[in-house]
């Protein structure tokens, strides 16, 4: 009997040991699970703090760019404004230089051929070719007849080229 007792003790042993490891591996395991668990939660959270710092940064990266897109947008407007001033006032500026040039041109051409061509004999290339230019072709054709050959050939030559830089209609 006490061999039977002895081997009862003996496998009663040997199930509490068995008991005690598979309870020592499941808790070791638990544990390893609930550390792992705990490291994902920290990484987790450090990322969402490292992308709530983007985001921020992102935020305010674009309220900058917003306001640099706002005062580029307000520059652009007062240049458009300061050009079409300027483009008015260029165009208010041409037409008073060609009512001017009309009127010399008149008065040129109510003056006797020879006096008008020793007065455009005597003043620049440039002008004198506008105000030939802008004549009638008979007043010009004998205005020009009594001009000195060297501005005639001047005047001729200025006609040309701005005929060139001129696109035909």
């Amino acid at each position: 009997m006490l061999k039977i007792f002895n081997k009862e003790i003996s496998d009663s042993k040997c199930l509490i040991l068995i008991c005690i490891f598979a309870l020592s591996l499941f808790l070791t395991i638990l544990n390893t699970l609930l550390f792992a668990q705990d490291d994902m939660v920290k990484y987790i959270e450090t990322k969402q703090k490292e992308l709530k710092a983007k985001e921020d940064f992102l935020a305010k990266e674009e309220k900058k760019l917003d306001s640099i897109k706002k005062d580029i947008e307000e520059k652009i407007e007062k240049y458009s404004k300061i050009l079409a001033e300027i483009d008015s006032k260029l165009k208010r500026l041409e037409k008073i230089q060609t009512e001017k040039l009309d009127y010399i041109v008149k008065v040129y051409e109510g003056m006797p051929s020879e006096d008008a061509a020793a007065k455009l004999n005597i003043i620049d290339d440039d002008t004198a070719t506008e105000i030939i230019r802008r004549m009638k072709p008979k007043k010009a054709a004998a205005i020009m007849a009594s001009m000195e050959p060297q501005k005639v050939v001047s005047i001729t030559n200025n006609i040309r080229r701005l005929e060139k830089k001129i696109p035909a209609n």
